[in-house]
């Protein structure tokens, strides 16, 4: 495992396309589309004397504490939605990385050279999990972070030119509390991820053709034909077990904060932080402690360890691809 550094670096420099500059694009158009919204705001506020959203006269004259500490609050949830935005990329570029890791070297036969260094299927199968489960995320959450202060310079320049100070409303929110327990967030999401990790590398290194289907079409007729039984079968055999549920943890929990539907709706509004209130609502790691210790969870690291195991024994076995 001396070479597993290499191999993870390795990953990063073939996939960089994706993993750094996917979430540079996605915050990068955030910042841009909140310019060009402060520049309408300007041109409407000075063209036709219309003020767009609110006054920025009658807030400086009548601000006071408690507008500074919503305005606190408003700056943390800005900041998750930093760090939420380029999750939601980061979901279709985990997907298809990990149905291309053990695919596509067979399909321009590279694979021949891998196999011909002194580096186990075990470390290869294990640099291209474990890239999917920290490099890619922490890459994603940095620049989010950058971003986000980005975002500060941009709206406190445009304040200062109006007059207000912006530091009391940042003195008044929690960036680093909140940038310390989305980094908390992410071994959970490794954790959770396993499951969808090990059964797109399984498929990625079992198929000789067209990775995707196997592991998107097989789950969607199981879940068709257990809902047949059901309709056929009669309350007898509707929801004997949720297929569903296992199957769409196998294909969607590589998204980042897919553990979250554990507590439901009701208690994903839970964890978003309240106006006037310490935002420990957050991601606070009294909640991420119950994911972590929650049954779920380690069923499906169970599974997923599995599934890795099933990939590198086929990587070992398998190296033709179909024409």
């Amino acid at each position: 495992m001396k070479t597993l550094p290499l191999l993870v670096k390795r990953e990063y420099w073939e996939h960089r396309g994706g993993f750094l500059w996917t979430p540079v694009w996605v915050t990068g158009i955030t910042l841009l589309l909140t310019v060009l919204g402060l520049i309408t705001a300007e041109i409407f506020r000075s063209r036709a004397h219309v003020q767009v959203g609110f006054s920025l006269d009658m807030l400086r004259q009548n601000i006071d504490a408690k507008d500074w500490t919503d305005a606190g609050y408003g700056l943390d949830v800005v900041q998750f939605m930093f760090g939420a935005l380029p999750c939601i990329a980061l979901f279709f570029v985990l997907f298809f990385y990990l149905l291309g890791t053990l695919y596509d070297d067979r399909r321009d036969r590279s694979v021949l050279f891998w196999k011909s260094l002194p580096v186990s299927d075990l470390a290869t199968v294990a640099s291209k999990a474990l890239t999917a489960m920290f490099v890619a995320p922490l890459i994603a959450l940095a620049v989010s972070t950058i971003a986000y202060v980005a975002f500060l310079v941009i709206v406190g320049t445009w304040l200062s030119l109006h007059g207000l100070n912006v530091l009391p409303a940042i003195a008044a929110s929690h960036p680093i509390r909140t940038a310390w327990r989305m980094l908390l967030t992410i071994p959970v999401d490794a954790l959770w991820a396993l499951p969808a990790i090990g059964w797109l590398m399984f498929w990625s290194a079992w198929a000789r053709s067209k990775p995707f289907l196997w592991a998107v079409m097989l789950p969607i007729l199981v879940v068709f034909a257990n809902w047949w039984i059901g309709v056929l079968g009669g309350p007898h055999f509707g929801g004997v077990l949720d297929v569903a549920k296992i199957l769409g943890r196998l294909l969607l929990s590589v998204a980042p904060g897919g553990w979250m539907s554990l507590e439901g709706a009701e208690g994903i509004r839970e964890w978003m932080p309240h106006p006037g209130v310490d935002s420990g609502g957050l991601l606070a790691p009294e909640r991420l402690l119950a994911v972590i210790t929650s049954a779920n969870l380690w069923i499906g690291v169970a599974g997923g360890l599995v599934l890795l195991a099933a990939a590198v024994w086929v990587r070992g076995r398998r190296i033709e691809v179909n024409a």
